[in-house]
């Protein structure tokens, strides 16, 4: 079992700690978090070992799951790095693409694993359709929550956006042509609501829209592809597949057909997958310690966290 440590314990951290405590490939070593009430509560509360320091616990963990606020990201990883302990830092990764940049080399040069907590990746609904989503020429990203003061201090493409970021490059193989956005501030600071236009060198485009003052929430993406049509709902968990194929020879009679303007048919099939129910952050975090264990890369790594942060500063950069 791999000793773990949580550098952070407010409501995401919280969620680490008793994830990683339950878990069979980790022994959940404590915790440490700036806000020393609170530790003394989480600490009496579950039972978790309180650490003083950040040094202390990273010195007796072999990985750190880092949970803080994006501003302390990059120290808190770079030390737990150059004393050879895997990270997994939650998103964005840090708060500048310089900064990512040099944890990608830290990581490198000392042979350890890290990863990014993207974990729209491990939502049931996009594992289930991920493998059949090839070549897409068109996706639209609608991610829509209602106001919640925690959050606010950055604005809402590196808050909510950054997820469709990660998973439209995670399936888009193609370099970015061009990219157009807009965003205005309602309540907070920075923006509320954005969106924004991704063009690819193949021709894919990528309209995202991202919100925290909405009335009601939505987390759905649509793919389009030749000849099929891809829609995940990341919040209520389900998939669609919508394909067409040439028409048989004796098509049934309640068979969707369609004729285009030059006389060639085709028809419509469709499937909803097997979405399978899971924790997406116990996934994240066991699929870590497999790549650990087994040498082999993570599911979403530090140069992924890099390019998804340069997207994010890309569109901000535009409003």
């Amino acid at each position: 079992m791999l000793k773990v440590g949580v550098l952070g314990a407010g409501h995401l951290g919280k969620i680490h700690l008793k994830l990683l405590n339950q878990s069979s490939k980790y022994q959940l070593i404590g915790f440490y978090d700036t806000d020393k009430n609170n530790a003394k509560k989480v600490a009496t509360e579950f039972g978790y070992t309180y650490f003083d320091t950040v040094s202390k616990l990273i010195n007796a963990v072999d990985v750190v799951t880092i949970v803080t606020p994006t501003l302390s990201h990059f120290d808190c990883a770079k030390e737990a790095i150059t004393k050879g302990k895997h990270i997994f830092i939650e998103k964005p990764i840090t708060k500048t693409v310089n900064e990512a940049i040099t944890l990608r080399a830290l990581v490198s040069q000392n042979h350890i694993k890290g990863q990014v907590g993207h974990v729209e990746r491990f939502n049931p609904a996009f594992t289930a359709v991920k493998n059949l989503i090839k070549n897409p020429m068109f996706i639209e990203a609608h991610r829509l929550a209602e106001f919640n003061p925690r959050g606010t201090d950055v604005p809402v493409v590196l808050d909510l956006m950054i997820h469709d970021i990660d998973i439209i490059l995670s399936v888009v193989k193609s370099k970015i042509k061009s990219i157009h956005a807009s965003g205005v501030s309602v309540i907070s600071e920075t923006p509320d609501i954005a969106n924004a236009r991704i063009e690819f060198e193949n021709g894919c485009v990528a309209n995202l829209t991202a919100s925290r003052i909405s009335m009601k929430n939505m987390r759905k993406t649509r793919f389009f592809q030749k000849d099929a049509y891809i829609s995940v709902d990341f919040l209520e968990k389900k998939s669609e597949v919508v394909k067409m194929k040439d028409v048989p020879k004796n098509p049934d009679e309640f068979a969707m057909i369609l004729q285009n303007a030059e006389g060639v048919k085709k028809q419509i099939y469709f499937e909803n997958p097997e979405v399978k129910n899971n924790n997406a952050i116990l996934d994240e975090l066991e699929t870590f310690a497999d790549a650990i264990n087994n040498d082999t890369t993570p599911i979403v790594t530090l140069n992924d966290g890099t390019e998804a942060l340069k997207v994010a500063q890309q569109i901000i950069a535009c409003f």
